[in-house]
């Protein structure tokens, strides 16, 4: 077909501006789609018709691959810019953890275990480890299916399942299900590998030591009908993977190269579990679609979970929570008040560390667009006037029998200024949300 307009793509739509694909109207929404910077179907209204009259010129440069099945669920692809700063990363990198075949079954269920555990409530967002590799290196086809299955049977997330040998493979798979992302696909085994994917409906991991042999592969598994492929850039090392990584990105998004428009897949080592954790943050800053580490502990894995949250918020959206009073514990009319700003990483973080004080308490939380608390004092954001209007609306100090309010100790320099205004008491708390606790235990009395 040949190359497509804004209004081309406009005339196919509904028309009606409701704004439901995250544009401001159906004209902007098919302006970024012949871009290659959005696809049609962010239009839930947009008609199969449409999809099939526009073809391949309506496609995204990136496919989107779908893993597993169910609430857990994992998406990967589908993106559109370079660089974050461009339009935010739609689909966040997937956290998977390898399990052995090799392993005994007391060391898989232990395994498992662990994996279940890395869950954490971080700025207010529930994260954690997505996925689950079964490695089957070294394993018969008996013991790859027994474990696949004893695996599958003792976590909801879904599995990679990692074997060359597409008869192990395939044994494996009577039981499993929940749609595993299976391979790789090499050039000895594509055929195989192809003809399991093609009855199953699974999505393929394909792996080759050359660009030029990742786009070969694909063509190949595109010709058996199989469109759902995952790419793993084969490398020396970090070095070697990241600049993989990155071309990988360029050729699907600049150049929209179809061969090699997919998500990517990465396995981090290190020396050190200290060196694997670095390096699978490494990777999802810079592209990979799906990480596999060994690493298993929480101060392992929590570091690669925070990166990740935050290389996909949205740069364009302040990262902020409803300005209003919020209760810790159960607070009475003696419970501090301690005022902080909507940074939402700034709040929960004031909230989490009043928790671990075991003080109950009010705080009072100023709207300042999503700013922490020197960027708001800086830009005006936080005054004097300002905080004194919001304590007051709130009603913070209607709730309390004392007349104290607790300020953060980087804008201590409005202490007196709020203190004469009001006639409150203003103590100046910790510069680091750090130091509420002990501050909480030791210095504060109603």
């Amino acid at each position: 077909m040949a190359k497509v307009t804004g209004i081309d793509i406009y005339k196919l739509l509904p028309k009606t501006n409701c704004g439901d694909c995250n544009f401001p109207t159906c004209m902007a929404l098919a302006m970024q789609v012949a871009a290659k910077k959005a696809a049609l179907d962010q239009c839930p209204h947009v008609s199969a018709e449409a999809q099939s009259a526009l073809g391949d010129a309506q496609a995204p440069p990136m496919l989107t691959v779908t893993i597993g099945a169910g609430e857990k669920e994992l998406t990967i692809g589908g993106e559109t810019v370079l660089f974050r700063h461009e339009e935010k990363f739609h689909h966040p990198t997937g956290v998977a953890v390898r399990i052995a075949a090799s392993s005994d079954d007391a060391g898989i269920d232990a395994r498992l275990d662990a994996i279940g555990k890395l869950n954490f409530t971080r700025v207010g967002e529930e994260i954690g480890v997505n996925l689950i590799a079964v490695d089957g290196a070294g394993a018969d086809a008996n013991r790859f299916g027994a474990v696949v299955d004893r695996v599958h049977g003792g976590t909801d997330l879904p599995l990679i399942l990692l074997c060359e040998d597409a008869a192990v493979l395939k044994a494996a798979l009577n039981g499993a299900a929940r749609r595993p992302l299976i391979g790789p696909a090499t050039n000895a085994n594509w055929e195989g590998i192809a003809e399991i994917a093609g009855e199953k409906k699974l999505p393929v991991l394909v792996r080759a030591d050359s660009l030029e042999g990742l786009s070969e592969l694909t063509e190949n598994l595109k010709g058996k009908g199989i469109e759902n492929l995952v790419l793993q850039p084969m490398a020396d090392d970090l070095v070697g993977t990241l600049t993989q990584l990155t071309l990988l990105r360029r050729l699907s998004l600049e150049k929209v190269f179809r061969p090699l428009g997919y998500p990517t897949l990465a396995v981090v080592a290190g020396d050190t579990t200290d060196a694997e954790s670095v390096a699978a943050e490494a990777v999802v800053c810079r592209y990979a679609g799906i990480v596999i580490t060994d690493v298993a502990s929480p101060e392992e894995i929590l570091p690669i979970l925070t990166v990740r949250q935050n290389v996909y918020t949205d740069p364009t959206v302040p990262n902020a929570i409803e300005a209003k009073l919020y209760e810790i514990g159960s607070p009475g009319p003696d419970a501090p008040v301690i005022m902080t700003t909507n940074f939402a990483l700034t709040y929960f973080t004031v909230a989490g560390e009043v928790e671990n004080s075991k003080v109950p308490a009010y705080i009072t939380v100023i709207d300042t667009e999503g700013l922490g608390v020197l960027n708001a004092y800086a830009d005006d954001k936080l005054t004097a006037e300002i905080i004194l209007k919001t304590v007051r609306e709130q009603g913070a100090m209607d709730k309390v029998s004392h007349n104290k309010l607790i300020i953060p100790g980087l804008v201590a320099v409005l202490r007196m200024e709020i203190q004469e205004e009001s006639g409150w008491e203003v103590i100046v708390g910790p510069e680091d949300a750090a130091g509420i606790p002990t501050f909480l235990r030791t210095e504060w009395s109603a």
